[in-house]
């Protein structure tokens, strides 16, 4: 999928918005996957995001993380680890489907439908420049931010 127009899609946002990702163009953007809120890889791996908020922004660069649970349940997870970007509630795997990352998983024994932790960049015309699947929570968004930066240049 790498080089490719991202189609557009729209998903309810925190902060009681729509995010349509076509509005996003003009800037790069970030959307990671995520299993579930207020897990523990999850919740490092968002905090890892926030924490280096503000140097993505600096390089031009927005971020969206994306999981299928409920615009309630992101509210919560951000508002409890002081996100500053948007978490889109993907109930309906709308994205999860676009970017395949839906995958089978064990978990205790059983196979199970979920999220593969996932990560997209795209340029500021909506193209996918690099792809991560199936990444460890830890020190992956110093990588991401790290391509960011050698996009903008």
């Amino acid at each position: 999928m790498s080089d490719q127009l991202v189609p557009d899609f729209t998903l309810p946002a925190t902060g009681g918005v729509d995010f349509k990702l076509s509005a996003a163009r003009g800037k790069s953007l970030v959307i990671y996957f995520y299993p579930k809120d207020n897990t523990p890889g999850c919740t490092a791996e968002s905090q890892q995001f926030r924490d280096l908020y503000a140097d993505f922004q600096k390089a031009g660069c927005e971020v969206a993380g994306i999981s299928r649970d409920s615009i309630k349940s992101h509210e919560n997870f951000k508002s409890r680890f002081s996100l500053p970007f948007a978490l889109l509630a993907d109930t309906e795997e709308t994205a999860c489907e676009l970017f395949g990352v839906i995958k089978l998983k064990n978990l205790y024994g059983k196979q199970v439908r979920g999220i593969e932790r996932s990560t997209f960049v795209l340029d500021k015309s909506g193209v996918l420049r690099r792809e991560w699947r199936g990444i460890k929570a830890d020190g992956h968004a110093q990588e991401v931010l790290q391509f960011v930066q050698n996009l903008s240049t």
